[in-house]
């Protein structure tokens, strides 16, 4: 015997509503009053901005390397952001910090200040919207209290609507999670043993005073310096091939540049230094360094046969982080 065939209903359209329509689970009703699940719905929209990735999130800020730095290299970094317009009344400093407590994108302190955390998870392609977002939320939070994260349209402002683009960006590296707390030193109980774990974890890092964008850290066996630059990929690995070539490429005895990765748009030398060497023993070889890259940079011959191989032995062993 034959099924019955349901009769066919038109599908529901969405309906108009004053205001944005709210954000809720895929399977539930949309907030619009369609009829239709959130993602069969409104929801659509919100998963397209999700796929859309922005491939230099920081291009045009200040610092951009330094970002690119503090957002996948560096444990513990703060930095002053510098507003376009005037802060707002109650709130003394906006800092952008590499991690804030409990992972939380951004806290309003008691004072009023604002903290931005830099290495969170977020909802869309658009790193710099979701940042600009959560900032947007935590000028106006209740002081005390921590930001959430939240879904961010794809019409919202990015750091590059909200940011001086003539403002500084001067990271300052930490050694451990104070700048969490005022008044760390006299921090007791939970928060302590809180500040112990992070600061257990924290490899020491030290950010290159001669030259922008390095970052020396210690790691057991052998030490790194991670180099984000932004010149164009194509033009930077051909560059490093050619000193490769010429043996130019060497920071010191004992040192190698072991390859690269990709992390937002930029590319991230990165060379193994021998355990005693320290942060300040770098500074002299990485400012020759960055003469002899300029001049390679500058050099418009096509690549021998031998810098091509040596291209190819970059790019494989090429990683991207995002």
């Amino acid at each position: 015997m034959a099924k019955k065939r349901r009769p066919q209903t038109k599908a529901a359209t969405p309906q108009a509503v004053d205001g944005p329509i709210p954000v809720v689970g895929a399977r539930e009703p949309c907030p619009c009053g369609s009829g239709r699940r959130y993602k069969a719905c409104h929801g659509r929209e919100a998963a397209h901005a999700v796929a859309e990735l922005v491939q230099r999130p920081f291009e045009g800020l200040p610092g951009e390397a330094d970002w690119v730095a503090l957002r996948e290299l560096v444990p513990a970094a703060t930095v002053e952001l510098t507003l376009k317009d005037k802060l707002p009344e109650g709130v003394p400093s906006v800092t952008l910090a590499t991690v804030l407590p409990m992972a939380w994108p951004a806290l309003r302190r008691d004072n009023g200040a604002v903290l931005l955390g830099l290495q969170n998870d977020t909802a869309s392609g658009d790193l710099s919207r979701d940042l600009a977002d959560t900032l947007q939320r935590a000028l106006v939070a209740e002081p005390g209290t921590p930001v959430a994260a939240a879904r961010v349209g794809t019409d919202g402002p990015r750091l590059q609507d909200l940011l001086d683009p003539e403002g500084a960006f001067e990271p300052a590296v930490h050694t451990g999670f104070e700048f969490w707390v005022e008044n760390a030193e006299n921090a007791t109980g939970e928060v302590a043993a809180s500040l112990d774990r992070a600061n257990a974890a924290a490899l020491p890092t030290v950010r290159l005073s001669g030259v922008d964008a390095a970052y020396w850290c210690e790691v057991p066996e052998k030490n790194h310096l991670r180099w984000v630059m932004t010149h164009p990929e194509e033009r930077l690995l051909d560059a490093l091939a050619r000193l490769h070539v010429a043996g130019a490429t060497s920071l010191g005895e004992g040192t190698r540049l072991v390859g690269s990765f990709r992390a937002h748009g930029l590319t991230v030398p990165v060379w193994d230094l021998p355990s005693a060497m320290r942060a300040e023993d770098v500074e002299k070889p990485a400012a020759a360094f960055a003469e002899r890259l300029t001049v390679a940079l500058s050099d418009d011959a096509p690549l021998t046969a031998e810098e091509r191989r040596a291209r190819g032995g970059l790019t494989s062993r090429q990683v991207t982080l995002n």
